[in-house]
């Protein structure tokens, strides 16, 4: 089956169309929202970067840069209603330039590992860049992350939006096909951000994009997540090689440390004494979600007890990479605070790492004349 997803309901979550605003001026139909852009600097090639900034003026703000279709910063507020930065990051383009370790980026044209950096498509075998050991990492090197994306502002009845869109030629990183890909990011009333991923292609080709954003609901990015509660509706995963690329079986979670079925600490199991836990330094695994059928469903809850902050996290995707920050190494991040290990968390939704060569997983190949769609959505609370 090919990846074309429904799209039911998300008429109210993400925008179309240009709203046609000036840097630094353009303020919704909703007088609540409004978005802004700034310069931000020039990419390596010398292109224009800008800064966009979408706020529902009531405590929830998010940066979005076209430089790797990034989220720069995500603020939102604790029970007692201070307004704090929840993703790792770094302050301007410097940072984000050389890190490699995909803050808050866009992720494509696969999100993930495949295996030997090579997949086959109708009996045609396409070798992909290496770029971490012998596979190919959330698509080569260099990846959407490293790249600049047309970028306009967008606003809506109840909503306003960064549209970021690229032509990842046919041949980048050794895909085949011309891939159009369109990135919506969008912010409404409801303390939501939806994020929509859009594609089509002249050739048959691998596709799996997403976020690539490390969670620390804390607000401090010096703190650890281990005592995040964590809810992931997944009753089975993906083990993995000790490359960290899977191994073709899907498998129950039940009674094991990957059972997050009913909330618990993240650090609840952590250091168990398991093989995949062990390959992994942590958690960095597939995790395939009970029901997945194409629409969007909520899926995953995140709540920090010392802020009271909770995440919702609704996807059309059928898994998620659940990565505990295992090789986070003390980089400079935002205002000279250290990445420490473990400092935070991806979540990162997804069709399963690998896919092209294993026919009893679902199915990424997207074709001529299909639309790939997929939908993410945060949805913010404290208590």
């Amino acid at each position: 089956m090919n990846k074309t997803i429904s799209m039911c309901g998300l008429a109210a979550l993400v925008v179309a169309g240009g709203c046609g605003c000036e840097d630094n001026a353009a303020n919704s139909a909703n007088s609540s929202l409004s978005i802004s852009a700034k310069d931000w600097g020039k990419a390596p090639d010398g292109s224009a970067l800008k800064l966009y900034t979408l706020t529902d003026g009531k405590g929830t703000t998010v940066r979005i840069s076209n430089w790797g279709a990034i989220l720069q910063s995500l603020e939102t507020p604790d029970r007692d209603g201070k307004s704090a930065d929840i993703i790792l990051g770094f302050d301007s383009i410097d940072g984000y330039v050389p890190d490699t370790s995909y803050q808050g980026a866009g992720i494509g044209r696969y999100g993930n590992r495949i295996g030997g950096a090579k997949f086959s498509i109708d009996g045609v075998e396409y070798q992909l860049t290496k770029n971490e050991g012998e596979n190919c990492l959330h698509g080569g090197k260099p990846g959407y992350d490293k790249v600049v994306w047309k970028s306009e502002p967008v606003e809506g009845k109840d909503s306003v939006a960064v549209k970021l869109t690229r032509l990842s030629p046919d041949g980048e990183n050794g895909f085949p096909g011309n891939l159009d890909v369109t990135i919506t990011i969008a912010l409404n009333t409801q303390k939501e951000i939806a994020i929509n991923y859009e594609a089509t292609t002249d050739k048959a080709t691998a596709v799996n994009l997403t976020h690539h954003m490390y969670y620390n609901l804390t607000g401090r990015a010096d703190a650890d997540i281990l005592g995040h509660q964590l809810m992931m509706k997944a009753d089975r995963m993906t083990p993995v090689d000790a490359a960290l690329i899977p191994t073709g079986e899907i498998t129950p979670v039940k009674g094991t440390p990957f059972d997050f079925q009913s909330t618990k600490a993240v650090g609840a199991d952590i250091n168990a004494d398991d093989v995949q836990l062990k390959l992994g330094g942590g958690y960095d695994h597939n995790f395939v979600f009970a029901k997945a059928d194409g629409k969007l469903l909520h899926q995953v809850t995140l709540t920090d007890p010392e802020s009271g902050r909770i995440m919702e996290m609704l996807t059309t995707e059928p898994a998620i990479q659940f990565y505990s920050g295992n090789f986070l190494s003390g980089a400079p991040g935002k205002s000279g605070r250290l990445h420490k290990f473990r400092n935070g968390l991806c979540l990162e939704t997804q069709h399963y790492p690998d896919s092209p060569n294993h026919a009893n997983f679902p199915s990424t190949i997207l074709r001529p004349g299909q639309k790939y769609e997929s939908t993410t959505v945060l949805r913010f609370s404290a208590k």
